[in-house]
């Protein structure tokens, strides 16, 4: 019974990932292999180059990899590349000489390798030049006679041979196959496709379901028995776009084929040429469910946390609606912490609004299936990154509103990766602008900025107290930091963001756009998700909560003025409904000196709500920490009459309800499950 057939795989199709495995890759294997195994793919699919089994230290790689492949995991080689010294062309790609020694080399593959793996592929894209030198065999016949050979021998000594997938799919090669005898040698047939990456952008790509039939009318002539599997499929998330490399994952997975493999697991490095004549080709290098730091996209993510219906279930979220004609509020965002509780409020205020989120933060897709489960058909999805220009022009193009929240939001992670850092904060909001203009709907744009756009803050002489550092500056004690403070960016993070800052109130000086920015000082409430880079005083409740200890760097002196997620949702609205007098304005945002703590304060809030002993480790100073920042929010409550309402300890005690009754209990579910 074939997979199609059996109703244990009903939902979908068993799957595999491709990865080229090259000489001397170790460690990227020891790395990779555990990750994919978690990910419930059943198959690998590697190379098993002739050219490098000849060539110094090949034979000892392949004597390590595929014993370290075959024992873990199903494991399908495709032997390829003859060596260039037996080659008719004098190149990989070219039929051998003796075109018996191919067939002789399988036989010793299957000898030497053989108790490691069951089925064996023949070749890999043979009617690509890149693969097969089809100019010095113009009608296939080397080419037939040579894998039919290896084919028959290989299915004699009991393995099942795989023909190699046609790429760009060739009915009429694959036919040519059937009439030359090579299809009866075969047990399944591979079939290749990438649409949305290649073939959908040349305009040739028809489907999976058409060229599953084609392939199975030839099969019914030649060889009824043969299976049919997609050997190589993918998607690149060059334009960042991780949701539609899902989606395309699911697309796949729905053919009707009794598997597929997906190229590919991890990105390849960009200094390692893919093929020759594409090395600049950004295409090659993001076709990973995981980036080349091993950091999981979206893809991965969900196939770690839950598999297939994980997958499934996230993708349904962000299913595009036909809907009345609407001006929703856009919240670019919108289902991170901050986001969805604003949407949230709009939502029960009974307006329209469109969430756009790219969902790259962990566990965020659960605020959006709240808002929608809370709020139905008034709430729209666009799963889209903000590095995307061309995918955000169409959904804000009748937006009436834009709040934008969505950010690469660590310094530490800013100090790793410069570059994604500031495409995420500094180009993503250039884009933002750029499609709001565009759209010429007079949207107005609010923007959440940051409190590190004024440094370090380090000119500021302090006082240290025994639980606290307070300035020694009056003034700046009593009220906070104003917006007459000069700018002062630092550590990647504030550069990228305060180039963000500056670009929304230039944009309103220049073009006109009615936007204006909130420099947000430490928010935090239900819907958050903190980690040790983001969200601290969610992640020290819910480290507590879970009688897990809590790493501080520094002294814990430093004070923050934290501020609950209610009063900054009230400030976002109140800019929102006066946004013509507040237009090309920069605020400061945050709890005000009555919220104004040290970390060394919370600490002992949460040992009194958990009514136990924190244990507290303590490390070196973080760049670009400030000992002190309140925020002066006189200028904005002038502007629009807003104040802080939430007490921080009152807010602290409304945190831990909410993680205590969703996120601990969660977690805890999750656990006796696993």
């Amino acid at each position: 019974m074939t997979a199609r057939e059996d109703p244990q795989q009903a939902t979908h199709v068993p799957y595999g990932f491709v990865e080229w495995f090259r000489p001397g890759e170790y460690e990227r294997t020891e790395e990779l292999l555990p990750d994919l195994i978690a990910s419930g793919a059943r198959y690998v699919r590697t190379h098993l180059s002739w050219a490098e089994y000849l060539a110094p230290g090949g034979e000892a790689w392949y004597d390590w990899l595929i014993p370290k492949l075959g024992p873990q995991i199903d494991l399908l080689p495709c032997v390829h590349y003859t060596p260039p010294s037996l080659a008719r062309n004098g190149r990989t790609t070219g039929a051998p000489r003796r075109l018996k020694d191919y067939a002789d080399f399988v036989d010793h593959v299957l000898t030497r390798y053989g108790r490691h793996f069951r089925s064996i592929e023949l070749w890999n894209e043979p009617n690509n030049l890149l693969d097969w030198d089809w100019r010095e065999d113009t009608d296939y016949r080397l080419f037939c006679e040579m894998i039919g050979g290896a084919a028959h021998w290989a299915r004699r000594r009991g393995w099942q041979p795989v023909l190699g997938g046609p790429c760009p799919f060739d009915a009429h090669w694959l036919n040519l196959m059937g009439e030359r005898g090579v299809l009866d040698e075969i047990a399944a047939v591979g079939l290749h496709g990438f649409p949305g990456t290649w073939d959908s952008e040349a305009g040739s790509w028809q489907g999976w379901q058409r060229y599953v039939e084609e392939t199975r009318a030839i099969l019914a002539r030649h060889n009824g028995d043969a299976e049919i599997w997609i050997t190589e499929t993918g998607y690149s998330t060059w334009r960042n776009d991780e949701i539609e490399q899902a989606r395309r994952f699911l697309e796949a997975l729905a053919a009707p084929v009794d598997r597929v493999y997906w190229y590919s697991w991890r990105d390849v490095p960009s200094d390692i040429a893919v093929q020759e004549g594409h090395w600049f080709d950004p295409r090659h290098y993001h076709l990973g469910a995981v980036d080349k730091a091993n950091r999981p996209k979206l893809l991965a993510r969900l196939l770690m946390e839950g598999g297939v219906p994980r997958v499934r279930a996230v993708c349904e979220l962000g299913r595009p609606t036909l809907v009345r004609k609407a001006r929703p509020v856009a919240v670019i965002g919108g289902a991170g912490f901050i986001g969805a509780n604003l949407a949230d409020s709009l939502l029960a205020d009974g307006q329209e609004v469109l969430v756009l989120d790219n969902l790259s933060r962990p566990g965020v897709e659960q605020n959006l299936d709240w808002l929608c489960r809370a709020h139905g058909e008034r709430v729209h999805s666009a799963l889209i990154d903000v590095r995307d220009l061309g995918a955000l022009q169409a959904p804000l193009a009748d937006a009436r509103a834009v709040v934008h929240l969505a950010a690469q939001t660590a310094v530490t992670t800013s100090l790793e990766d410069p570059v994604d850092d500031f495409e995420v904060n500094a180009r993503g909001t250039v884009n933002v602008l750029e499609a709001v203009r565009r759209a010429g709907t007079d949207a107005p744009v609010l923007f959440a900025s940051t409190n590190k756009v004024y440094g370090g803050l380090d000119d500021l002489a302090m006082v240290a107290l025994d639980d606290r550092y307070i300035p020694e500056d009056e003034a700046v004690r009593a009220g906070g930091i104003g917006e007459d403070r000069p700018l002062d960016f630092c550590t990647p993070y504030g550069c990228s963001k305060g180039v963000a800052d500056q670009y929304v109130l230039d944009y309103a000086r220049h073009y006109g756009v009615r936007s204006a920015v909130l420099r947000m000082s430490c928010v935090y409430g239900p819907r958050q998700f903190g980690t040790e880079d983001q969200g601290w005083v969610a992640h020290f409740l819910i480290r507590a909560l879970s009688g897990e200890p809590i790493s501080v760097y520094g002294d814990g002196r430093q004070v923050r003025d934290i501020l609950h997620v209610s009063d900054a949702v009230g400030a976002y609205r109140a800019l929102l409904c006066d946004i013509d007098r507040v237009k090309g304005q920069a605020f400061n945002l945050g709890g005000g000196p009555h919220n104004a703590v040290s970390i060394r304060m919370v600490l002992r809030e949460i040992e009194r709500l958990t009514a136990r002993k924190v244990p507290v480790a303590h490390g070196p100073w973080r760049q670009g920490d400030q000992l002190y920042f309140v925020a002066d929010n006189r200028r904005l409550e002038a502007a629009v009459g807003w104040r802080p309402r939430v007490p921080w300890r009152e807010g602290l005690a409304e945190l831990a309800d909410w993680l205590r009754a969703h996120r601990i209990a969660g977690d805890a579910r999750r656990r006796a499950l696993a």
